[in-house]
């Protein structure tokens, strides 16, 4: 007789164990979906926040622009420096020594007897700018390529071929060459072209010393030589000075030696210049 209230107490305490089980697995289910949406909830939250900060930093950025380019705006525009120059130049130019010697067929003397070594000159010259500051060695001072081209002329002389001093000519094979007698003068001029380096000091003042330490001459007669030579090649030192007179006009004072190592088939071609040029900025 008492087991079966014993049967029917243990049923109902399995019952309520399980029911309290179930009840406990559903509160554990609902603590994780509930653990998952704060998950996704925080995630959302900081996609909001970065994406706030992102854009107040393109904002900013934005607000950064237009600023800058409102200064721009209102910033008065200035003219880039004219650091290049072409010049026309002219003065006086002497020779170390006259064409025309007392010896005839010697030192220049057949073709022309000119005697006078002083005469004029003028020309052109353009300076392209390299840099300012020398290469990085020196600052405010200017390295220029100087590429320039001058006629000289030294006066006239007469033909010693043509002039009656010789009347006929005997070549190796005993040929006779009668000259006609006449006496043309002809005039002495030469003509020079130079490719220099040119240093000028005090960058982006108006008065501007120069210096050309050594550059590239090119000798051109017009008188050819006794050995019919119209060509050499020679050097040339120069300095000068130069004023910015007003809006890239310029005036400048040239002085310059130009030097060969040896006379052009024995007519000389070293001499010295002297003179001024004006030139123009661009």
């Amino acid at each position: 007789m008492v087991a079966p209230q014993v049967q029917a107490a243990d049923s109902k305490a399995e019952r309520i164990a399980d029911s309290a089980a179930r009840k406990t697995e559903a509160l554990e289910a609902q603590m994780q979906q509930m653990a998952d949406q704060m998950q996704a909830m925080q995630a959302e939250l900081s996609r909001v926040k970065s994406s706030s900060a992102n854009a107040s930093t393109a904002n900013a950025k934005v607000q950064e622009l237009d600023q800058w380019m409102a200064s721009v705006k209102s910033t008065p525009a200035q003219a880039s420096a004219k650091d290049n120059l072409v010049a026309v130049r002219g003065g006086w130019s002497a020779l170390d020594h006259a064409r025309g010697n007392t010896t005839l067929l010697t030192d220049g003397n057949l073709l022309s007897n000119n005697r006078n070594n002083e005469g004029f000159y003028f020309g052109g010259a353009f300076d392209f700018n390299v840099n300012n500051d020398l290469f990085g060695l020196m600052d405010d001072t200017s390295f220029a390529i100087e590429l320039g081209v001058e006629y000289a002329q030294y006066g006239t002389g007469t033909n010693a071929l043509t002039d009656g001093t010789l009347t006929a000519l005997q070549t190796a094979n005993g040929n006779t060459i009668v000259l006609n007698g006449k006496s043309p003068r002809a005039t002495d001029a030469r003509l020079r072209i130079n490719a220099s380096p040119k240093i000028k000091f005090m960058h982006d003042s108006k008065l501007r010393p120069w210096i050309i330490p050594v550059g590239l001459d090119i000798n051109i007669l017009g008188v050819p030589s006794n050995a019919v030579s119209v060509l050499n090649a020679g050097l040339n030192f120069g300095a000068g000075a130069e004023y910015d007179l007003y809006r890239g006009i310029v005036l400048g004072t040239d002085v310059r030696y130009h030097y060969s190592t040896s006379k052009l088939d024995g007519t000389p071609t070293d001499g010295f210049n002297a003179g001024g040029y004006v030139g123009f900025k661009f």
